[in-house]
């Protein structure tokens, strides 16, 4: 039987590098800003930009919480902190790797393609 994919009911403005994540029934749009950034890898005690990276993409119990608070620009952080199940990680580490290609691709700020989608 085929799982039916319910629509995302926030709007992600993907031109600024906003990806939408559900976490159980709470959809959330992160966001990877750079003072953002900082607060996660402050919170995380990371010594790299790649000891950030490593971390969020591995889905570590405590990256993975601590870039669902910070990163979220919009939605209800708490309530995804309080339904999260090992079995949503898979959804947080594709965002998250989503949100930090936004900083990682080309040499200019911003997603010209989505930019130009957007338009």
């Amino acid at each position: 039987m085929a799982v039916e994919e319910k629509p995302f009911p926030l709007v992600v403005n993907e031109a600024r590098g906003e990806v939408p994540l559900w976490v159980a029934d709470v959809p959330l749009v992160l966001a990877a800003e750079t003072g953002r950034l900082a607060a996660v890898s402050s919170r995380l005690q990371c010594k790299s930009l790649n000891d950030l990276f490593v971390r969020l993409s591995d889905v570590e119990a405590s990256a993975t919480f601590a870039g669902i608070e910070i990163l979220t620009v919009k939605g209800e952080w708490l309530e995804a902190i309080k339904k999260i199940k090992l079995k949503h990680f898979g959804a947080c580490r594709t965002a998250f790797l989503a949100v930090l290609a936004h900083h990682f691709d080309g040499e200019e700020p911003g997603n010209e393609e989505a930019a130009a989608g957007a338009a």
